[in-house]
């Protein structure tokens, strides 16, 4: 219909039929068809209560439901404006009511609201004959009043705006009248008025004109054209003026429905019956065929339930002689369950924060089926595995919707399996796989590998040598789990400068050199921090032990080379008569400072020995006359490092007569024994290791429970006291000279001799030994050794020393 005819008379009709109802979450607006493209049916905005910008802001969109869309929102106005022609009779054939659903969507949050348009029909169609010239076959000895049926003109429209009247044009012999059926159609029938004469007139040619009641009305016409026969003086009857029957839709083509039944009393070619459709609507033509020799309609076509329940059919009976009669077929489609349900996501969040609260909308889905009654009747569901559930609110619309805490760290993608399942026999299910991703966010702080790190480095070594590596890692996805390394601001400045860290590896190297004897170990914090939002930090110890390198020269503390001074021996001393000792300190710890002496250079040779490792010069064998009475011995004193460093004392020796020889200072020496004292030896050294390991396994337990005080070792006091030349601060720790934990040596002097060693001072502890470091004695030795003429002789003082017994 052309937009613009009768505009005018529609004016009024429009703004009375834009009426509108609302109710919870629905809204309803009765407007006719064939409205202007562009044309407002409603505010949508104003009758929900909503702001025009909200609109825009919250993405609103109108959808359909399996049907293309006939209205649009105007988002600037809240206006809702037809989007292309509608048609009532397209849509909803002849119905009586005419509603077409869209739904109103709204995002963040998402709502939804139903839109029911009620299609008003409008008078746009014309009544249409099914064929422009009707043709009749009377005999002349049709009796009055004879009515026959003829086909209604077809008119798409509804109530008044249908054929509501039938003229015949004027004439003699026929009149026109109406019938009604038994759905309460009226269709037109031709009546006799006056007897016929063939002979007098053998044809009547008139006009029918079916006339609708709309504004203004329509009409259409077609021609009636009877011929006049010689008598045929009965007419095809048919058993029932009305056959009703019923088919499943889907038939397969050749499925028989009903066979109609007429009769003709008359003779030979008047009494054949022929059957035909008299009128087919487009829905019909096709669908069903009636054999014209048996009456028997079958299905021809596609036969669907949702495209028409029911159909209304004219059948006429002609005899051979042109005689007619006809009937209704009224075929009931019965519906079956062959439509599967329709999954439509109308609304989805593809991606969700893993922190999203439990009732979170992710998608929004309709879900409909085209079957009806219980075939109809969807329902929806999704494993129980996930954490996720349905729920409606809206018919036909189902929410997804978080039931739980999601963690992405656990599964970061959900495939959700949307299953809709009719109520039909035998159910159908449409299936569609839902893909949800779950962003992550800053909830898991770093973890280290390793709560406490340990690395043992030499001291002296260059800067930038590589210490080691921490490793930390974080659950959490890109830039939150971009991590970090940094030295913590909770260890101390002046720790925190020993070393560099890489940021991005953890690697950590050294940034100044390392000396042993002032620092043996030290303890930094690392922090690992991710880039998250907020960030997310933890930290790990890492515990650093220097280890000691043979750097550090022997030092001779006696006798002090820097004095000429001569040792006395009794010129009656026997074998191994001790003259003096040679007293050798090393800053450096561990197997570093184990001294060791030997002889490299006397007056006479073979006339004394010393120690290996007391330092202790004993005669080895008894003087002579002959003998020198003043010998020099060179002392060679050389640590036990991989690449042995070395000094020398010069010791001076007189031999003088008259003096006393003590008996304490010479071992009795069986020369006679000699030979045999080897497997003694073997014994001792058996029972030594023995021993040794035992002390250790003493002193290791010793160290971890009791290290709150120090034993001290006593010695005999008849020996006599050699004297002393170095500082009052060294102290020797026996424990200094064996292997400790870790490797960490502390420096100690090498002391001993056949009875004894040194006298420990009663102050000495743990925090003493850690004050006096071996920095501290080892620059001490240095100036000892470049002062040597400004020593002197000292008693020991009341702090820690060393006294010679």
């Amino acid at each position: 219909m052309d937009p613009g005819i009768h505009f005018e008379h529609w004016r009024e009709f429009f703004f009375f039929c834009l009426i509108f109802s609302v109710s919870s979450g629905e809204v309803r607006y009765v407007l006719p068809e064939e409205m202007l493209t562009g044309s407002v049916i409603g505010n949508i905005a104003r009758d929900l209560g909503l702001q025009v910008r909200e609109l825009g802001a919250r993405r609103a969109r109108v959808v359909a439901d399996g049907t293309s869309r006939l209205c649009e929102l105007d988002l600037s106005s809240g206006n809702l404006l037809i989007s292309q022609r509608i048609d009532r009779e397209e849509l909803c054939a002849q119905g009586s009511v005419c509603t077409i659903q869209h739904q109103l969507l709204l995002e963040d949050p998402l709502q939804a609201f139903s839109l029911l348009l009620d299609i008003a029909d409008i008078n746009d169609n014309t009544p249409v004959f099914a064929a422009e010239e009707i043709n009749l076959d009377l005999v002349e000895s049709t009796v009055l009043g004879r009515r026959f049926p003829l086909e209604s003109a077809h008119d798409p429209d509804l109530g008044t705006n249908s054929v509501s009247e039938y003229k015949l044009s004027p004439n003699d012999h026929f009149g026109l009248e109406m019938s009604t059926q038994i759905n309460g159609n009226a269709y037109p029938e031709l009546v006799l008025k006056k007897a016929l004469d063939r002979e007098a007139e053998a044809e009547h040619v008139m006009k029918i004109n079916g006339i609708d009641r709309g504004s203004p009305a329509r009409t259409g016409t077609a021609s009636i054209r009877i011929r006049v026969l010689d008598a045929n003086d009965n007419v095809p009857v048919f058993s029932q003026r009305v056959y009703r029957a019923s088919v499943p839709e889907n038939s397969v083509t050749g499925t028989l429905i009903v066979q109609l039944n007429a009769t003709d009393s008359d003779d030979s070619l008047y009494g054949e019956v022929t059957y035909s459709f008299s009128h087919l609507t487009d829905k019909t033509r096709g669908v069903f065929h009636i054999d014209p020799l048996t009456g028997e309609v079958r299905v021809a076509g596609v036969i669907d339930y949702e495209e028409a329940s029911t159909h209304e059919l004219d059948v006429q009976a002609k005899d051979g002689g042109g005689q007619a009669s006809h009937c209704k077929l009224i075929i009931d489609v019965i519906d079956v369950n062959d439509n599967k349900p329709v999954i439509e996501i109308k609304s989805a969040s593809a991606n969700i924060l893993e922190d999203a609260k439990p009732g979170t909308m992710v998608a929004l889905i309709n879900i409909y089926d085209m079957d009806t009654a219980n075939s109809g009747n969807v329902a929806c569901s999704i494993p129980d595995n996930v954490p996720f559930q349905i729920e409606s609110e809206v018919k036909n619309y189902y929410m997804l919707v978080t039931s739980d805490m999601l963690d992405r760290e656990v599964q970061s993608v959900y495939n959700i399996t949307v299953t809709a399942t009719d109520s039909g026999t035998p159910p159908l299910e449409s299936v569609k796989v839902l893909t949800i991703v779950i962003n992550d966010v800053n909830d898991n702080p770093p973890t280290f590998t390793q709560h406490e790190y340990t690395a043992n480095i030499l001291e002296n070594q260059p800067v930038g040598t590589f210490v080691l590596k921490v490793t930390a890692q974080d659950m959490d996805d890109a830039s939150n789990a971009k991590l970090i390394y940094q030295i913590s601001k909770e260890t101390d400045l002046e720790v925190s400068s020993y070393l560099t860290i890489n940021m991005e590896t953890g690697e950590l190297f050294t940034s100044r050199l390392f000396d042993y004897e002032k620092s043996v170990y030290f303890q930094i914090k690392v922090e690992a921090r991710d880039s998250g939002d907020p960030q997310l930090t933890t930290t790990c110890t890492v515990n650093v032990f220097i280890k000691d390198q043979n750097d550090n020269t022997p030092v001779v503390l006696y006798p002090v080379q820097a004095f000429v001074a001569e040792d006395v021996v009794p010129l009656e001393a026997p074998r191994g008569y001790l003259v003096t000792k040679v007293v050798a300190v090393d800053a450096d710890s561990g197997h570093n400072a184990w001294l060791s002496y030997r002889i490299i250079k006397e007056t006479q040779p073979n006339l004394f020995m010393v120690g290996l490792h007391t330092g202790e010069i004993r005669t080895l064998r008894t003087f002579m006359e002959f003998d020198e009475p003043k010998q020099t011995v060179i002392i060679a004193v050389t640590d036990n490092g991989v690449e042995a460093l070395s000094a020398t004392a010069t010791v001076s020796i007189a031999i003088g007569e008259g003096l006393p020889v003590l008996q304490d200072l010479f071992e009795l020496v069986d020369e006679s024994q000699d030979n045999d004292s080897l497997r003694l030896y073997l014994i001792i050294a058996l029972f030594t290791v023995s021993f040794l390991l035992i002390l250790l396994i003493i002193g290791v337990f010793y160290f971890k429970l009791c290290r709150r005080s120090y034993v001290y070792r006593s010695t005999a006091a008849s020996l006599p006291v050699f004297p002393t030349y170095y500082p009052p601060s060294f102290t020797d720790f026996s424990h200094c000279g064996t292997l400790l934990k870790d490797d960490r040596y502390d420096p100690f002097l090498t002391t001993g001799s056949w009875r004894g060693d040194f006298r420990f001072g009663s102050n000495t502890d743990t925090d003493t030994l850690k004050k006096r470091s071996a920095a501290y004695q080892k620059n001490t030795l240095r100036r000892i050794s470049a002062d040597r003429s400004t020593l002197k002789v000292r008693a020991g003082p009341s702090h820690p020393c060393y006294v010679v017994t």
